[in-house]
């Protein structure tokens, strides 16, 4: 059937081309899309990440505050564990936040193959 002669099987060939293409282009869409999906996930967890320890962070900050009217070292360790939370949830705030600018287009590489289809199509260079 690949061999047929004439009009009917040059058709034949340039769709099963053009099919052949577009599953290509459609399975790197695809890709494209699980990796947004697993990137997005990743936010998500920073983002309760950093939630977290912000928020016991605070408490703990409160707790400082309370215990500052009594005597010996309390304060301290409650000042040192406080600060400890906090910085680690502002650093996981900030990893969240370069996370989330530093993406790349969504579809750019299935994008990419398109424009390189139709300038091989047209005959022009992408």
């Amino acid at each position: 059937m690949d061999n047929e002669p004439g009009l009917l099987g040059s058709a034949r060939r340039v769709l099963a081309t053009l099919l052949e293409i577009g599953q290509t282009r459609l399975q790197i869409a695809s890709t494209e899309l699980e990796e947004e999906r697993l990137r997005l996930a990743e936010l998500m967890l920073w983002a309760t990440f950093s939630l977290f320890f912000l928020g016991v962070g605070l408490v703990l900050a409160s707790l400082l505050l309370v215990m500052l009217f009594w005597e010996g070292q309390r304060e301290l360790v409650l000042a040192t564990i406080s600060a400890v939370f906090l910085i680690v949830g502002a650093w996981a705030g900030m990893t969240w936040r370069r996370k989330s600018r530093n993406k790349p287009a969504l579809l750019a590489t299935t994008i990419a193959e398109f424009k390189r289809d139709r300038a091989a199509l047209g005959g022009r260079s992408p």
